[in-house]
């Protein structure tokens, strides 16, 4: 059986389709499962044993250049893809809905029109399969895949996943202090209202006897590293990181707290100890509890269908509530 998985984007995103990988394989050992999904993401989906060929698509640059020519040339290299026995959309958007029936196959499989934000998507598809859109995301992707190829993942297969990020990197050593424990932290996400302040990092770091290590991806974040590491000894910055060697350096720390953002989530795929902290953003839907993998939310009441961006409440989460979980956490209580 030929597979191709649709999920472009983003991170956390891509990371909470990809469980479905091993129970798929673990059904089929056979299948062929390829994955198509946007040139920037391809970092974290590479060397997973379990998917055959990454396909990418820069659909994101033709959209950000307004280049129809880019669009067609992306387009057309879909089309040319060998003929697959199923397609499924794991996103659920208009622009993933297109890129699925564009691929030649036999089938193309996602959420009906009930189970969509863009529920325009659902036109695009010969079979389909409803579950809530305030449904959990995990929930949902492992729904939409493992009901197109006729199996159930059920909660409990969930909960005792392997992990699931595989990386070539081993040059980070230099991060690790095997005296202490390690603690990444991850202050920035793709918007305001998903990052926790600056001086409450700070505060938190000098409460932990920990090595702290701030991961960052951009400019910005790296200026929010290096106020952080000036209120605080104990902090280190880590190197600009590419995707693998990003999931290399999560897999080494004992513990990763940060907002609702693609590395945080890279704990709970790693089976590593994690932290995820809610304000705008709905934690029930966004991430799954384990018990090594806890969320602290904000009290506002979350709208999944529609975020509201000016709720900064992320940031009345208290110091010593995060202080106490990482503790526990790290078994230090």
């Amino acid at each position: 059986m030929k597979i191709a998985i649709v999920k472009l984007s983003a991170l956390g995103d891509i990371i909470h389709a990809m469980v479905a990988l091993q129970f798929i394989k673990r059904k089929y050992p056979d299948c062929q499962i390829d994955w198509i999904v946007e040139e920037g993401f391809k970092g974290v989906l590479e060397n997973n044993p379990d998917i055959s060929q990454i396909h990418t698509v820069n659909i994101k640059k033709a959209k950000k250049n307004k280049s129809l020519k880019l669009l067609f040339q992306a387009f057309k290299k879909l089309k040319k893809l060998p003929k697959y026995d199923v397609v499924i959309d794991a996103q659920g958007l208009i622009k993933s809905a297109i890129v699925a029936r564009i691929i030649p196959s036999n089938k193309t499989f996602g959420f009906d029109k009930n189970s969509l934000r863009e529920s325009f998507a659902a036109k695009f598809y010969t079979d389909t399969c409803h579950i809530d859109y305030s449904e959990n995301i995990i929930k949902r992707n492992v729904f939409v895949i493992s009901r197109a190829l006729g199996f159930d993942i059920s909660h409990i297969k969930i909960l005792n996943k392997k992990p699931f990020l595989y990386s070539n990197s081993n040059n980070l050593a230099s991060l690790v202090n095997d005296a202490k424990p390690n603690i990444a932290f991850i202050p920035g996400a793709s918007f305001k209202s998903k990052i926790y302040p600056v001086e409450k990092y700070i505060k938190l770091a000098n409460e932990l006897d920990a090595n702290i290590i701030i991961l960052w991806g951009n400019t910005e974040e790296n200026l929010m590293a290096r106020n952080i590491q000036s209120g605080a000894a104990n902090v280190i910055i880590s190197q600009q990181l590419t995707l693998d060697e990003l999931k290399a350096c999560i897999a080494q720390v004992d513990l990763v707290i940060g907002g609702d953002t693609g590395p945080a989530h890279m704990a709970w795929a790693l089976n590593v100890p994690s932290i995820t902290l809610f304000g705008s953003t709905p934690g029930y839907r966004n991430t799954y509890m384990t018990d090594i993998n806890q969320v602290i939310e904000s009290k506002s009441k979350v709208n999944p269908c529609k975020i509201d961006k000016n709720d900064l409440s992320i940031g009345d989460i208290e110091v010593s509530e995060i202080t106490l979980k990482a503790k526990e956490l790290l078994k230090l209580v």
